[in-house]
């Protein structure tokens, strides 16, 4: 520790600073030597690693007050070393560096840490389980950080260095006429560090692929292009961001008797022109099993009747949709002589009916015309 400058000295300021004029005078000297500020400069780094030893001491009161009563040697006894590097001064001050310059640091610790992409996945799912909801899972691939370097890529007991390419500013420069064209750093790829001893189990990426089973609860009465977030449930984020989330984007197929629409259900139901002409009861399926719908004298192809609350629940309010049902007549192709003597008769006793409805018509219309 010994050579060093006295840290109220490197920081600018006396004896009694108060912690917001410490704040305030390594705010001064972070933005003026920070390397991102000054790619390349050696001398520049050396400060901004000084300024940052002087301000982690005098902001700590134990340090600090050591150091006053002891000064360096006092902190050497205590095991205080000072900063192995750019990471750690990034990794301690990350949450100061965006108070001072509105961003994270692109480099080392916190401020490299990066949140990981979301996930996609496509489920089909009954038109009933929609209606109802269901508990299923899925299984998806992803990338999970590793658990052998806790997502660093480095190999136990060993850590990052400083780029030799770039020197850790992360950019190179090279001179074309009286211009200098800076560009990333082909070997750190920006980082300003390298892992001279990856990991064996990542190889250095910090993060291993690998299949998981995924619960997923689909609520009643999704529809189709309904998306579930499960948060966290995406790629793992790097140098310790966090992970992204998986959506799952839910496709309903189609049923074979019901149609949707909204959060009402419908429905064709067929019956014989007896059951129209006389009425009767019938057995009508419904969501929830069968339910009796009373069939009037007279009803005609294509009337309409109602079940209230038996459709969909809303996923809002849960309130269930109706079920519309819609008649339908089936004419018989098949009759026997019997049946079909019963029904010549019953035209015949129709046709005067008719007859007369038709010349009502006409003769309506032709009032109508005159007009």
């Amino acid at each position: 520790m010994r050579g060093k400058r006295d840290y109220y000295e490197v920081l600018g300021v006396s004896k009694s600073a108060s912690e917001t004029e410490l704040k305030a005078a390594y705010r001064k000297l972070a933005l003026q030597h920070h390397p991102d500020r000054n790619p390349g400069d050696q001398s520049a780094e050396e400060k901004f690693k000084e300024a940052a030893e002087a301000y982690e001491v005098l902001r700590d009161p134990q340090k600090r007050q050591l150091y006053d009563h002891y000064g360096h040697q006092g902190l050497e006894g205590s095991g205080f070393s000072g900063f192995g590097g750019f990471e750690d001064i990034f990794s301690s001050f990350g949450d100061i560096f965006e108070d001072f310059f509105g961003f994270r640091s692109r480099r080392g610790g916190r401020g490299n840490a990066q949140r990981g992409a979301d996930l996609r996945y496509d489920l089909n799912v009954s038109f009933m389980d929609a209606a109802f909801g269901v508990e299923t899972t899925i299984d998806i691939e992803k990338h999970v950080t590793c658990a052998e370097c806790d997502g660093q890529g480095v190999a136990p007991g060993t850590q990052t260095e400083t780029c030799p390419q770039c020197q850790g500013a992360g950019q190179v420069g090279r001179s074309q006429g009286f211009f200098t064209i800076r560009t990333t750093c082909p070997q750190c790829r920006g980082a300003g560090r390298f892992i001279p001893h990856p990991c064996s189990h990542c190889g250095g990426n910090g993060q291993m692929l690998t299949h998981k089973t995924v619960a997923v609860k689909i609520p009643a009465g999704v529809d189709s292009n309904s998306r579930l977030r499960l948060s966290g449930e995406g790629q793992a984020g790097q140098m310790g961001g966090p992970p992204g989330d998986l959506y799952v984007f839910i496709h309903v197929q189609p049923h074979d008797f019901f149609k949707r629409e909204e959060n009402h259900v419908y429905c064709q139901i067929p019956i014989s022109f007896t059951q129209a002409i006389l009425g009767d009861t019938v057995e009508v399926p419904t969501l929830n099993g069968t339910k009796p719908l009373e069939i009037p004298k007279g009803t005609q192809y294509g009337d309409v009747f109602r079940f209230r609350g038996e459709g969909i629940p809303s996923l809002r309010t849960g309130r269930p949709g109706d079920q519309i049902i819609q008649v339908t007549i089936k004419t018989p192709t098949r009759l026997n002589k019997k049946q079909e003597a019963l029904l010549k008769e019953f035209a015949r006793l129709e046709q005067g009916k008719i007859g007369k409805r038709i010349k009502d018509i006409f003769k309506s219309a032709a009032s109508k015309a005159m007009l």
